[in-house]
């Protein structure tokens, strides 16, 4: 019979997939001895059955009662029995941390006799347990039933007026228990639940029911976590950080995650349970106060988060309780961090022999470093600093201030750039979160929620700005000194710093950026990512190009990384003032005035080809000649029409009007354009490639590859490269001829095409567009963000290559192709090779390169390490 719930002395951290994170995490604390309130977890196992069956397994609810017996048995205590209760929290734990997005439910077990029992536990302590009671209500009744959270929060703030929560006494909390009940009768037209049992049964469906969340779902399509592997429950005896000043709960770093300094960092709240610290409703205090407060418990903490970082051989997130003294452990997880700090903390083990460097290279990934190449602030510049914060997750971000996240939504929505103001996130944000350059937040610190998923999501977030005082009701914060900030309004904000500036600040380049210029590294961040990207470059088999058109792009290129390019476009170099000799080539009436066009172009393309061949200093240069249609390089047909019917219309614009319609395609994408050009149009694929060898021969050590573009059969590649090898031939220039593969046509027949060709280069935009027959530039505003949203696309497959459909198509172009040609050169110059999960693609299905923007060589020299690493990983295992 299947087995559904785990004691957390059964489990370990190893069965994140059955136990979930939170849970595997506190069986692995319970069995490293450290104290840990007892508990067990329902496996994610039940939770799938529940969300496709719609109900519960059999057994589950027999194997819960069972557990709930054991761990009464062990405690002492009932489930909620009049006069001394067993209290419990139900608390959602996926694989992955989600953190604020499933539910959470404290207090399990209260209602009005056992409310009197736990205020009996407490020493007569009426106050904490009234306060304890009324957290459940707010928390079932928001969570379990439904409710709209801020009626609550409306009737906790007209109590407390302009005082903090922890002022309220035992009576006034006693009245405010009355008061959520109402709210309760109110909204569900049922009292509030009063059976312990029934209670807990409730709240697991409901964390069961918050998987599938729109918030959860969200998230998850934010951090591409499979929508298919449910979510564990724990139910965890409770224990109390609100019984009094000598208690409280916080969250530790084992060392910083913004930074990856080693020392002390975390957030403290006395008199308060765990969702206090998280969801920001007082300012807390920072950790090292606790050692003045309760230094047993800090100095038992200290070592804890020693044993745990040691252990886990990572930045530990810990989440604990102090209850009358009493340290408990409440959770821990690998961190989630800042890309600053994943470079740095990935050295820093290193030195201290907790890793490999191996290790650290896996640690770290692409996005991380895309991350640290955004703009920073430029310190130079003349900027209005309003107020200062806690720089939560550091970036430079710039934008509109918003104070709702539907807001930010529709601006973004139309291109604005938006800051999310608010006085603190809830998971009801996420949305605007997502949609927004930066989050800033007036309560909280570095573990309330907008810091926690502004660095999961690499966004700038400044918490705590105490000295703002922000009424999204108005839509606007006040600073220091009367300044006003309206919905609107420019701000900045520094995650570095925490600083808040009025206006507009300008940015420079990162210092990441400035070392792949070329700048040596200094402090310790870049020393950390050159550490990292040495031993990148050392394990990697990919090599890396460039797709780069100018002799700036070439040079910038090298100078990142990159090991020659992938593809150099020449449709870009008939653009500008060389329009015109594109015009004379589609007007050209006979063969001598086409080949005068051509004549005057093919200097033009020499030069060009020229200049990049220098700036490559010997690396291969894949040129692909001309590919897009000629209308392209001609005026807007409505535009000409519009000229040819006033009086100013000359001679030639009638005569590129004509041209213009004569040429007109219902799908260009389909039509006369790439192998077709060259094959229709005689002389313009000589030219090209005569240029290319004349460039080739003055400029020494040039190695240039010559791609030739939408061949969908063997017989157009036979057929230009016969006149190319001429061309080659006669100028006494070597250079490899090869082809795109770009139409699944060719994939499917490339042991063909490989008789013919030297090398294939995969251009996966065109590849992807019709292989899933639909074309880039009018889906994607179409209907791409509602097929992501129903889970149709869990990520764009124009931004990550689908290897289902696309990279099967490659697979067997790259097994035909080679059993033709075992020598042949194998790349990818479409968007995805600069995609970390595409590069990895690329690596496992044989490929000898990729090619990418310049900006993004780096990311795949890095992912390209990691594959390497990955693959050799698991050749040893």
């Amino acid at each position: 019979m299947a087995k559904y719930v785990y004691d957390f002395t059964e489990g370990n951290r190893n069965l994140k997939d059955l136990l979930g994170g939170k849970g595997a995490n506190l069986a692995e604390m319970t069995n490293l001895g450290l104290p840990v309130p007892p508990g067990f977890t329902i496996t994610t196992d039940a939770c799938r059955h529940y969300l496709a069956a719609g109900a519960v397994p059999d057994g589950l609810e027999q194997e819960v009662a069972e557990h709930l017996d054991a761990l009464e048995k062990q405690m002492g205590r009932r489930l909620g029995q009049a006069h001394d209760p067993l209290l419990v929290s139900v608390r959602s734990g996926a694989k992955f941390s989600m953190p604020g997005m499933m539910e959470t439910v404290l207090n399990i077990g209260l209602n009005d006799e056992s409310v009197h029992g736990l205020a009996k536990q407490a020493g007569g302590n009426d106050r904490f347990a009234w306060d304890s009671y009324r957290r459940l209500i707010q928390m079932f009744g928001k969570t379990v039933l439904g409710i709209d959270g801020d009626l609550f929060e409306h009737a906790l703030d007209a109590l407390k007026g302009r005082r903090q929560d922890t002022d309220l006494d035992a009576g006034e909390l006693q009245g405010l228990v009355e008061t959520f009940k109402g709210i309760v009768r109110e909204q569900t037209g049922k009292d509030f639940p009063t059976d312990p049992r029934e209670q807990m049964r409730l709240a697991v469906m409901a964390v069961f029911d918050s998987w599938n969340a729109p918030r959860a779902i969200l998230y998850r399509r934010q951090e591409r976590i499979p929508a298919d592997l449910g979510t564990a429950v724990n139910i965890v005896a409770m224990v109390f950080g609100n019984v009094g000043n000598d208690s409280g709960t916080g969250v530790a770093f084992t060392r910083d995650p913004g930074t990856g300094r080693q020392g002390i960092y975390g957030d403290y709240l006395q008199n308060a349970q765990g969702e206090d610290v998280v969801a920001g409703i007082r300012n807390t205090i920072p950790l090292e106060e606790l050692e003045r407060i309760d230094k047993r418990s800090y100095d038992e903490l200290l070592g804890i988060m020693e044993t745990l970082e040691n252990h886990y051989r990572d930045l530990c997130d810990i989440e604990f309780t102090i209850e009358r003294g009493k340290l408990w452990m409440l959770q821990t997880r690998v961190g989630k961090r800042t890309a600053a700090a994943a470079f740095c903390i990935a050295t820093q083990l290193v030195d201290q022999g907790l890793i490999t460097i191996d290790e650290a290279v896996t640690r770290v990934n692409g996005d991380q470093l895309a991350q640290l190449m955004f703009p920073r602030f430029d310190g130079g510049a003349a900027k209005k600093k309003i107020a200062k914060g806690m720089n939560a997750s550091p970036g430079a971000a710039v934008g509109k201030a918003v104070f709702s996240s539907e807001r930010a939504v529709e601006l973004a929505g139309q291109g604005e750039d938006v800051i999310l103001v608010r006085r603190e996130t809830n998971p009801d944000d996420l949305a605007g979160m997502i949609a927004a350059r930066g989050i800033l937040t007036s309560r909280g610190g570095k573990t309330s929620h907008a810091a926690v998923v502004a660095r999961g999501m690499g966004k700038t977030c400044v918490c705590g700005a105490e000295e703002l005082e922000v009424s999204t009701r108005e839509r606007r914060f006040t600073a220091p000194g009367g300044v006003v900030v309206s919905e609107g309004d420019l701000i900045s904000i520094d995650g570095t710093s925490g600083e808040i500036y009025l206006g507009e600040v300008p940015v420079v380049d990162s210092a990441v950026v400035e070392y792949f210029e070329g700048a040596e590294p200094e402090d310790e961040l870049v020393k950390a990512v050159d550490r990292i990207m040495r031993h990148a470059d050392s394990a990697r088999r990919l090599g890396v190009r460039a797709n780069a058109d100018t002799p700036e792009d070439a040079a910038r290129s090298r100078r990142f990384g990159g090991q020659g390019i992938g593809l150099c476009r020449t449709e870009h170099m008939f653009l500008g003032e060389r329009r015109q000799l594109v015009e004379d080539l589609v007007l050209a009436s006979t063969g001598e005035e086409r080949q005068a066009a051509l004549d005057a172009l093919e200097p033009l393309q020499k030069a060009d080809f020229t200049e990049i061949f220098r700036a490559m200093d010997g690396n291969p240069v894949t040129i692909r000649l001309i590919d897009p249609p000629l209308h392209e390089f001609l005026p807007d047909i409505v535009d000409l029409s519009v000229k040819v019917a006033t009086d100013g219309a000359t001679d030639k614009d009638r005569e590129l009007l004509a041209a213009v319609k004569r040429l007109h395609e219902q799908n260009p994408m389909l039509g006369l354009r790439g192998v077709r050009l060259g094959l229709v149009i005689p002389g313009l694929f000589a030219m090209q490639v005569r240029a290319i060898a004349q460039a080739a021969k003055e400029v020494p050590g040039a190695r240039p590859e010559i791609m030739i573009p939408l061949v969908a059969a063997v017989q157009e590649l036979e057929s230009v490269r016969e006149e190319a090898a001429r061309i080659l031939a006669e100028a006494g220039v070597e250079a490899l001829i090869g082809t795109m593969i770009e139409v699944p046509r060719a994939a499917l027949t490339a042991a063909q095409i490989a008789e013919a060709a030297e090398f294939f280069s995969f251009g996966t935009n065109d590849l992807t567009q019709m292989t899933w027959g639909f074309s880039r530039d009018d889906v994607e505003a179409a209907f791409f963000s509602r097929y992501l949203e129903q889970g149709i696309f869990g990520v764009s497959p124009f931004e990550t290559l689908d290897r289902e459909g696309v990279g099967r198509l490659i697979r067997i172009a790259v097994e035909e192709g080679r059993s033709t040609r075992p020598d042949l050169h194998l790349g990818i110059c479409g968007e995805h090779g600069g995609d970390p999960d595409s590069v990895h693609f690329c690596h496992d299905v044989g490929l000898d390169y990729v090619s990418c923007s310049p900006f993004r060589i780096p990311v795949a020299r890095l992912e390209a390490g990691r594959a390497a690493l990955a693959d050799s990983d698991s050749d040893t295992r």
